[in-house]
Order: structure tokens, then sequence, then C-alpha cells
């Protein structure tokens, strides 16, 4: 039986894991990052996929880095036939990419060459893309930069969020192994290298990312917050307070207001002028100090005394 060891970390390595296991291949190990500190209390938790692998009954190792050669050797020793990884979070040097009989193989969240990085979800909706999809490579030192195996493309609607598009895409990336696999070990599958002239990257995205530019179009806004939910959350400031933008529509509007004032307040959602003489609607948001609420509720209580013409944003934007 083809002995393989799977490496992973998020949400959306878990029903890859999963799949491998349901199909029954010999899953002799899995490697995810260690435990993490999460929340305000800062509760040391472990990576869903560790979580996964324990009630799987499989054993975890948790490198800090995996490049130590003590971690190389702890992983090489299993002797796997096989390395399949998604989402995993480090780059594989060359000792482990060589060792095993069959390869080292990814499963990646975009339709390479295109969005390379860890961040391929978000970035395809803020790009505002019709389509994405999942690619299974083989692995090289080179960041996504392996010949492809398979590719699958997966739509992309106007309302997805990441939260929405990242479960479609786990979904789909388990449904590419189960197809992709059992064809590579039978060599049924010639790689095809990759148009590195064609590739665009999506880097992990930083705090400074998260924050809205009202100067920004309409379409490109929309795209931004729904390209953050459910996380990291996209946010602006008002009057000097940061609030997080959970969610948003487009608005039925045109004028040359300022970017970022507020327009008009409706029962449901806050109308707010942008960069091209658009404007959104703010359906669900986040005030410092509270609790997500949708914006009548915003409207009843903190934002009961909110009037058009307050701007969003830092007024130097």
């Amino acid at each position: 039986m083809t002995r393989i060891v799977f490496m992973g970390t998020p949400d959306f390595s878990v029903p890859v894991l999963r799949r491998l296991v349901d199909e029954g291949y010999d899953v002799i190990g899995v490697v995810t990052q260690p435990d993490r500190p999460v929340g305000r209390k800062r509760v040391l938790t472990p990576p869903p996929v560790k979580a996964e692998a324990l009630k799987l009954g499989i054993p975890v190792y948790q490198p800090e880095k995996i490049r130590q050669q003590e971690e190389l050797d702890k992983i090489l020793a299993l002797e796997p036939d096989l390395i399949v990884t998604a989402a995993f979070g480090q780059i594989l040097p060359n000792q482990l990419l060589e060792a095993p009989k069959f390869g080292c193989i990814n499963v990646h969240a975009s339709l390479l060459p295109e969005l390379r990085g860890g961040a391929p979800i978000h970035y395809a909706i803020i790009e505002g893309k019709e389509k994405t999809g999942i690619t299974i490579m083989y692995m090289v030192e080179k960041l996504d930069a392996g010949d492809i195996l398979t590719q699958i493309e997966v739509p992309i609607s106007e309302t997805d969020t990441v939260g929405s598009l990242h479960d479609k895409m786990s979904a789909a990336g388990a449904d590419l192994l189960s197809e992709t696999v059992p064809k590579l070990l039978k060599g049924e599958i010639t790689p095809v290298p990759q148009n590195n002239e064609e590739a665009t990257f999506a880097w992990n995205i930083k705090r400074e990312q998260e924050k809205i530019d009202w100067n920004r179009t309409g379409a490109e806004i929309y795209n931004h917050i729904r390209g953050m939910n459910p996380w990291p959350v996209a946010y602006t400031t008002m009057d000097g307070s940061v609030m997080k933008l959970w969610s948003a529509e487009k608005a039925s509007y045109k004028g040359s207001e300022q970017p970022g004032m507020i327009l008009k307040i409706e029962e449901d959602g806050l109308i707010v002028a942008t960069g091209d003489e658009t404007a959104i609607k703010i359906t669900e948001l986040q005030p410092a100090g509270k609790k997500k609420m949708d914006a009548k509720q915003f409207l009843l209580g903190a934002g009961a005394n909110l009037v058009p013409g307050v701007r969003l944003g830092d007024t130097n934007e």
C-alpha cells in the first residue's frame, strides 16, 4: 500500500486529509504547524488539521521550521512513497522533495500560474475574478512554481465571500485529489511546466491592506469588503475609531460627493460615496469594542445619532 505523509494546517486542508483516509490510503503521518495562541485570551490552540488527525488516530508532527535537520530526519524516517501538501505554510527543502518515490504534490487554491502565494482565495475575490480553481502540482523549492499535474475551475459568484469560496475550493481540492492520485501512481499523468512569465502573486494580507480606500471605485470597494470576510475583515474609521465592515451591497447611485461620505441612512444600511461617483450600501458592521451587528441594530444603538454628511475614513484621504 502507498505510504503517504500529509502536510497541511488550516480548515482548507481538513477535507483533503479526510478524503485520503476515506479512500483507503495509508496516511502514516500528518505534519502541521505548531499550536498557536488564539483570541484575546491567547489560548494555545491546535491547527484544524492536527485536531482532525488526532481524531483519525494518525501520528502528528509539528516542526517550527521543517528545514531543521532534526525535523527533516523525523519525516524521512517515515519513508513515505508520496507527500501530499495543502496549505501547509512552509516551503519544503530539496532533501525532502526528492525523497518519496512518487514525489511531493501540492493542492493549491488557484489556477496557476495565477495567484501564487498564501492568500489566493482572498485575491481572487479582491481582484473581481469570475472564476478561480484548484491546481495539483509537483512541489519545488520555488514558491508554487512546480509542474502542473491537474487543474479544475471553480466559478466565483458576485456574492461570494472568502468564507463561501473557501468551502467550495476545499471540497473541489479533495475531489481533484481523488482523481489525481490514482493516475499519478499509475504513471498516467504528463506534468506540464508553468509559464513563469504569466505568474501573478497573492501574498499574505497585511494589516494596512485591510483598510478601505474610499477613493477607489464602488466595485473595487465592494470586492475588497467581501474579499476580507470572514477574515481578516475590512475596516475604516469613523470619528477616529476603527469600524470593521463585514458586508456591503452595490448601491444604485451616481453623484459627485466626497468619497467616504455617508449619503443616506436607510433602515437596512448606510449609503456611502466612493471614488468613481458611485456608492455602496454597508449592511453589516462592527464598531470598536462591540460585537458584529447588522446595520439596523447599529442604527438603533451606537449609530442612532448618525446623520448624512459624516465622512468615513481619515480626513486626509
